[in-house]
């Protein structure tokens, strides 16, 4: 083997273990279709991805466009499903044109990537999805990042910056991991005060936020008041993909120029068939949010009932602080043996001494389901508790 060819083994092996010694690995985990575990760590929270309106939609729409788009939207990948969910998604949002991306991550590169560059100033939440920080990157704009949902941080830096320059505030609808909302009173104001641009990343607050399902920003803001709205299909809708909504002129300027949509294929249409039947069983059943709300009010009473270290959230987003990583992967372990799975997330998705259970809820749990889970959190907690006094113990005695 060549000296370079080494030199690349070397560099692997050495991130590998770098990675592993860390407590970082990570692993895929192969569902089959007979999968006994009881699900709490997706995102399908409104429980469509596997409902048969959603799937026999998906089915027609493969049936009549075909398996694949076989192109980009630009050439000759635009089928009618697509255009009519971009109109569809036009309007559930309250604005006047939508555009489809391939996934939520190349969105939102997308957007940051056609709207910013060296003269635009950027502030983000310190709690952003990567996709966000990356796009920042790519943009080439200055970008600061602004503490947790602090308005007054913003403020502050905002302050300190040429007003000159275009300006752009960046958040998350519902942060991921931490499963809070945006401020977005505060946000808009300071946005309008600023004259500065807002986009929000409503991934987890569409379907399951806002009266229609419509989420935290949907309606309720217009888009002179967030100008930008980025939705995915991949979580509460249950299907793939992602939308970047608002005026005509911002959408027009998506088309021209944002790499991530001109220079890749277009979505399935069968997929575009089944989010647009899976966003009308969205609007048309509110039954399914309510159900999903009265879960989280029950899981949040009875994990405070026994102590659990909750954060705080009223999202389908549950965190459950433990602090180290190798905690959560042995609480982890311990719930997929009593059959449930859970998300496990370690540094660096979340800051060191923060590594948490990531559950999330859905409307096709019962109450059972989440009584079921509760016990068996509190057995992974009694068997904690019994290992600190055990080692209280025995520090007591040397």
């Amino acid at each position: 083997m060549s000296s370079t060819g080494n030199d690349w083994q070397r560099f692997l092996a050495h991130k590998a273990a770098e990675q592993r010694q860390a407590e970082r690995w990570r692993c895929r985990l192969v569902r089959g279709t007979n999968d006994a575990l009881i699900d709490f760590a997706s995102n399908d929270y409104l429980g469509l991805a596997n409902d048969p309106r959603v799937i026999a939609a998906q089915h027609q729409g493969a049936r009549l466009h075909g398996a694949g788009s076989g192109a980009s939207h630009l050439v000759t990948g635009h089928s009618r499903a697509h255009h009519e969910l971009e109109e569809a998604l036009a309007q559930h949002t309250g604005r006047q044109r939508a555009l489809l991306f391939s996934t939520g991550y190349m969105a939102n590169l997308g957007v940051l990537q056609a709207l910013c560059d060296a003269d635009t100033q950027l502030f983000q939440d310190r709690l952003n999805h990567a996709s966000l920080l990356d796009g920042a990157k790519l943009s080439g704009a200055r970008s600061r990042r602004y503490h947790h949902a602090d308005g007054e941080d913003l403020r502050r830096l905002l302050a300190r910056t040429d007003a000159s320059q275009r300006r752009l505030i960046v958040s998350d609808g519902v942060f991921s991991m931490d499963g809070d909302v945006a401020p977005l009173d505060d946000l808009t104001s300071i946005a309008a005060q600023h004259q500065a641009w807002l986009m929000i990343d409503d991934a987890h607050g569409l379907g399951v936020l806002g009266n229609d399902g419509d989420g935290c920003v949907g309606r309720h803001y217009a888009s002179d008041q967030v100008q930008v709205l980025v939705g995915t299909l991949g979580k509460a809708l249950g299907t793939a993909g992602a939308f970047v909504a608002g005026d005509t002129a911002l959408i027009e300027h998506l088309i021209q120029f944002a790499r991530p949509y001109i220079y890749t294929t277009a979505l399935p249409p069968g997929v575009a068939s089944a989010s647009l039947a899976s966003l009308h069983i969205c609007v048309s059943e509110p039954e399914r949010r309510h159900h999903l709300q009265a879960l989280i009010a029950r899981f949040r009473d009875e994990a405070a009932s026994i102590g659990l270290p909750l954060m705080d959230s009223s999202s389908p987003i549950q965190p459950l602080l433990l602090g180290e990583a190798s905690r959560v992967m042995h609480w982890s372990r311990q719930l997929g043996e009593l059959g449930f799975r859970v998300g496990a997330i370690r540094p660096p998705t979340v800051a060191r001494g923060q590594a948490r259970l990531r559950i999330t809820l859905s409307a096709r749990h019962d109450f059972n389901d989440v009584h079921r889970l509760l016990e068996a959190l509190q057995r992974c907690q009694q068997e904690a508790r019994g290992q600190q006094q055990g080692q209280g113990q025995q520090e007591d005695h040397t």
